[in-house]
């Protein structure tokens, strides 16, 4: 049996849900246009037990070689030991021959396919198909087992914790550094291995992008493990950008010229053009803050509400202090009913202005909108009791 259709009519959430709620065995294909992506994820009994996507299509032994856990020489060994006859999975093999241990090989492959999962949780738009039966196109390396249930709360969690850990570590493009030794200070570290893993990887010149890619580690862990170094005063962040404009590449590029056309559009009324731009960015550029903003506020002027807050909360996933998404946020909360999350956007956006240069008669109209919806909701509040 197949379950097909577009995300904006059931979102990928929806249908994670849908396909853990019955226990379906089978393959989910999702297809992207705008991003020329296709992912898939394979179901048995509802849990998920392997994924991929075309942008980034490597194989096991590829994964732990360019993390550092296996040599090329381990590989060449375990590969060669297949093609003369043995039948055993990779990683089974890798595990006898003492390049890796048990544990580390199920870590690595888990965060392979949560890392592809994450991935396409992130399109709004799109087609989904899932045809139901037996599995025979899944690895022989797919030897894990995930909740779908765990997947999407990790999710959740993800998109919570950077509003914690935004302060410090505002996008994945900043550089950590060590920081300098206090005088007078001979004390032990007391870390965890995983500290312990990116400390090692920091030299003042990678990213926090270029040292997941090189521990093989997603970029929320390793953003989230630098900001207890950061607290621990271990080490310093360095190159932040300016949290009042967006992440535009350097002028002349493709990216800020279309960004400058949508831009160009809105002012003069051309909302037809503006989603023309809009659309060429997002589909250039599917990974910049700048290109999703754009998007947002598009569609939020073009009245598309749902369409604008999940390329908003997109924008922010990949820069959480983009200060103009979070004013653009909370209008698009606002606009569909939900006035609790629409002040605490806005107040956020606030917070950031004043700490700014922001426009202060744009300010006071966002002070005006907080008190609004706040009498709004108590009103409603009583009228529901």
């Amino acid at each position: 049996m197949a379950i097909e259709g577009p995300l904006k009519e059931l979102g990928i959430h929806d249908v994670f849900q849908l396909l853990d709620l019955s226990r379906k065995t089978g393959v989910l294909t999702v297809t992207s246009k705008l991003r020329h992506n296709q992912g898939t994820v394979c179901f048995d009994n509802g849990a998920v037990v392997y994924a991929l996507v075309e942008s980034n299509p490597h194989p096991l032994g590829e994964v732990l070689l360019k993390g550092g856990k296996i040599t090329e020489a381990d590989l060449a060994r375990a590969r060669d030991m297949q093609q003369h006859g043995d039948e055993r999975r990779l990683g089974e093999i890798l595990v006898e021959i003492g390049a890796i241990g048990t544990r580390e090989l199920e870590r690595q492959v888990r965060f392979q396919i949560e890392e592809v999962i994450f991935e396409v949780m992130n399109w709004s738009e799109g087609y989904f198909s899932f045809e139901e039966g037996p599995l025979h196109e899944v690895p022989a390396d797919a030897t894990i087992r995930i909740s779908t249930a765990s997947v999407l709360m990790e999710g959740a969690r993800r998109i919570d914790e950077w509003s914690r850990i935004e302060r410090k570590i505002p996008n994945v493009g900043v550089v950590p550094a060590l920081a300098a030794a206090e005088e007078g200070d001979t004390g032990q570290l007391d870390l965890l291995p995983d500290e312990w893993e990116v400390l090692a990887t920091i030299d003042g010149e990678q990213d926090v992008r270029g040292i997941s890619s090189l521990i093989g580690r997603s970029d929320f862990d390793v953003a989230k493990t630098l900001f207890g170094l950061e607290s621990a005063r271990l080490i310093t962040i360095a190159e932040r950008r300016s949290a009042a404009a967006a992440p535009v590449p350097d002028e002349g590029s493709g990216l800020e010229a279309v960004v400058r056309r949508a831009g160009e559009a809105l002012d003069s009324g051309d909302i037809e053009a503006a989603q023309r731009a809009a659309e060429e960015a997002r589909s250039g550029y599917p990974h910049e803050p700048a290109a999703l903003l754009i998007a947002g506020e598009v569609s939020l002027r073009a009245g598309s509400v749902q369409d604008a807050e999940e390329q908003l909360r997109r924008t922010l996933r990949l820069d959480p202090l983009l200060t103009p998404a979070h004013r653009l946020l909370g209008d698009a909360l606002a606009l569909q009913g939900r006035h609790a999350e629409a002040i605490e956007w806005w107040e956020r956006w606030l917070k950031f202005s004043e700490q700014g240069e922001g426009d202060p008669d744009e300010m006071e109209r966002v002070r005006e909108a907080v008190v609004a919806a706040r009498v709004l909701e108590a009103f409603l509040a009583r009228s529901r009791g």
